[in-house]
């Protein structure tokens, strides 16, 4: 019997969009997508893989929308943290409904639904195998879920940083418009700065450059991709330094 391949890391953090939860619809959540994802995450926590999560908020409330639309920037940003809480206590469902014990940790204290973050004790919750799903963004307007999920990142020594997409990696150009579009086997951040290849805000890049935190950028509609990639294969971009 041939022995399954060995993970390539042991902590990681995977970032989806809120979007991601929508499935077909336009808006909100939509259960079995959900579940799916869970499925995913489980089947590479099966593997030993310590795992964090942050999930977007942009099915529920984009504060940036509701700041074009008029709204104050700070209120809507905050409004667009309480949405990022209730896709993580959805996720947080979805997962413990597979077996898989789960905390979600928020920025923004709220003690009824979930933990605030303490960095020592979200560590704590790692290494007894529970998935952490970070909620809330870093707790401040004017920063995004990708940013907060590259400080959470770097604070819980994660290994490298899983972008869950539409496609399978980081390409030049829009690969559903353009046929000719080429996809990068690895890009260094320098590059995705530069070309604006909108892999991740630029903070966000910058926080992962200046820390050599590695982002690997995946399709998350490609069944098995997640935990493909942890064994070695499958499709995705690198960035790098």
């Amino acid at each position: 019997m041939t022995q399954p391949a060995p993970v390539k890391y042991r902590r990681v953090l995977l970032k989806i969009s809120g979007e991601a939860l929508m499935g077909d619809q336009g808006y909100g959540l939509h259960p079995p997508t959900v579940q799916r994802i869970a499925q995913e995450v489980k089947s590479v926590h099966d593997l030993g893989v310590e795992i964090c999560m942050v999930i977007g908020g942009g099915n529920i409330f984009r504060g940036l929308q509701g700041s074009a639309q008029g709204m104050e920037r700070t209120t809507a940003d905050y409004m667009g943290m309480l949405a990022t809480v209730m896709n993580a206590l959805a996720m947080q469902s979805a997962l413990e409904a597979l077996g898989v014990y789960t905390r979600v940790i928020s920025a923004i204290p709220m003690d009824q639904v979930c933990e605030p973050y303490i960095r020592r004790r979200a560590v704590r919750h790692l290494e007894k195998k529970r998935v952490c799903i970070f909620a809330a963004g870093t707790g401040n307007p004017y920063f995004t879920t990708d940013t907060a999920a590259t400080l959470r990142a770097n604070e819980m020594a994660c290994e490298a940083i899983f972008k869950g997409t539409k496609v399978d990696g980081v390409y030049d150009k829009d690969p559903n418009r353009f046929d000719d579009a080429k996809r990068y086997e690895t890009v260094t951040y320098d590059e995705v700065l530069q070309k604006n290849l909108g892999v991740m805000d630029a903070s966000a890049i910058a926080l992962a450059r200046d820390n050599n935190l590695p982002i690997i950028v995946f399709s998350l509609n490609e069944p098995g991709g997640f935990c493909g990639i942890l064994r070695g294969e499958g499709t995705y971009t690198r960035v790098q330094g």
